[in-house]
């Protein structure tokens, strides 16, 4: 009988695309993945790819070469375009923990010699003057909220309470302030994350678009040779953006609003449980459900949730209750909103047209009037942009200006949506969100919402102890 073995093909051994024809080809060789890896070279594995990637379309070969791209100052508007992929995973400076110096911004290349050029460059230093004259009235009133504790020193006593400045100030900062992120992915998801950026509608992203090809074919010049500008994505963007000047309704309305929800979702992911572990069909199993007292059902949802520990994950079959939401929230909070990327969302544009966020602690600090000014300036500087480009008016645009996003989950994902981001560290824009979208659910779905464990506070909570308006 054969030893069971597992082991690492090191990327410091094989370049990535090598690593990827090893994994391939065991589809046909009975060798094993040493055998296999130790005859290929990078020339072998470049035709290979050639001819079945390439050629016949085999994209999944691609899914095992992976690269980690680092992506250094660009734009936050820059930043959502790459970190748009699903399966892939990143890191990105956070605004809640680092302060921004005043020339940590960009100048979209859209800008470059136009008239417009001077007075943004301009409205941005006075966010970014607003921003850093922001952080020490804020900073004081914190400091005197949060003493130093015996024998703490002064950089634990900073690094423990910056957040609960540097997360308040983060809302004069515009989507041009610059930023870095780093990305792993696969060959085939860089190839398509090439493909949308080349075919963007901002210049800075298809730049980028540019770069990340030509730093990918370092080590995987076959898969990703041949991405380029998609021309579906292109006339889509373009014919679309030609309707933007309709006459559309602007008017806020609820900021979260449930617009469907499956109403047979809790008995389909009860059933679908049932299904699972049992050998029925399913329309015996949701029957079976269907058939149940409430009593009957209350049992079998503690069953299926009962015993979640903290850090466990809900199963797979929570999936089948399905809710989308209309939703409305500063952009700081969509910032962390948009990393819950296994919902599927389409945010719109970022503008100033839906009013914006004052937090408290500005308020509080004294410096609400300068706040107010600086956004204004922002409002409109976007005007005058959008004249120009709705598309480059989103770099003046700051963290604080409120934001539409249509977003559709399943039970699973509220689960990891609502209990992480609801949990007292979370920062209090999306602590609101959390809690609100948690009582849409509950209201509709209370038989397997009441297992989740979120932090004990109220939307409305959040909105009266951090917001002077929200």
């Amino acid at each position: 009988m054969p030893e069971r073995e597992i082991y690492l093909l090191s990327p410091r051994a094989l370049s990535p695309e090598t690593i990827a024809v090893a994994f391939a080809k065991t589809s046909r060789s009975p060798e094993s993945f040493r055998a296999i890896a130790a005859e290929l070279s990078d020339e072998k594995s470049a035709q290979f790819h050639e001819k079945w990637v390439v050629g016949y379309g085999h994209a999944s070969v691609a899914e095992h070469a992976v690269l980690h791209i680092a992506f250094e100052n660009v734009s936050r508007i820059a930043i959502e375009s790459i970190e748009s992929n699903r399966l892939a995973s990143y890191t990105e400076k956070s605004t809640r923990y680092q302060r921004w110096g005043q020339d940590d911004f960009t100048i979209p290349p859209e800008l470059i010699g136009h008239p417009l050029h001077d007075e943004f460059v301009d409205t941005i230093r006075l966010l970014f003057k607003a921003y850093a004259d922001s952080l020490d009235p804020v900073r004081t009133l914190i400091l005197d909220r949060f003493p130093r504790r015996e024998n703490e020193k002064d950089e634990a006593w900073d690094r423990r309470i910056r957040s609960k400045y540097v997360d308040v100030c983060r809302f004069l900062l515009p989507a041009a302030a610059l930023a870095n992120v780093g990305m792993t992915a696969n060959a085939r998801v860089i190839e398509n994350t090439i493909r949308k950026m080349l075919s963007h509608e901002l210049a800075e992203v298809r730049e980028i678009g540019a770069k990340v090809k030509e730093v990918s074919k370092a080590e995987t010049p076959t898969l990703v040779k041949y991405a380029d500008e998609v021309p579906y994505l292109v006339e889509t963007i373009r014919e679309f953006g030609e309707l933007e000047n309709r006459d559309w309704r602007l008017e806020t309305g609820d900021w979260c609003m449930l617009i469907d929800f499956d109403k047979e979702g809790e008995k389909k992911a009860l059933a679908a449980a049932l299904y699972r572990f049992g050998e029925m069909m399913y329309i015996d199993a949701l029957a079976h459900v269907e058939s149940l007292s409430a009593e009957a059902k209350e049992k079998l949802a503690e069953s299926l949730l009962g015993k979640l520990g903290k850090f466990d994950v809900p199963l797979r079959e929570l999936e089948y209750s399905t809710y989308t939401f209309d939703l409305i929230m500063d952009q700081g909070a969509y910032a962390e909103f948009k990393r819950h990327r296994m919902m599927t969302q389409t945010p719109q544009r970022l503008t100033t047209r839906l009013g914006y966020a004052t937090p408290l602690l500005i308020t509080e600090a004294g410096f609400k009037s300068e706040y107010e000014a600086a956004m204004e300036s922002a409002s409109q500087m976007y005007e005058k942009l959008y004249q120009f480009s709705p598309d480059v008016a989103q770099y003046v645009v700051p963290n604080g200006f409120n934001r539409r996003v249509l977003a559709q989950f399943n039970l699973r994902e509220a689960f990891a949506f609502c209990q992480l981001r609801s949990a007292a560290n979370a920062h209090f824009s999306i602590r609101r969100v959390a809690q609100k979208i948690y009582e849409e659910l509950a209201r509709v779905h209370p038989l397997l919402t009441k297992y989740m464990k979120l932090h004990e506070e109220t939307w409305q909570g959040v909105e009266e102890g951090f917001f002077t308006k929200a």
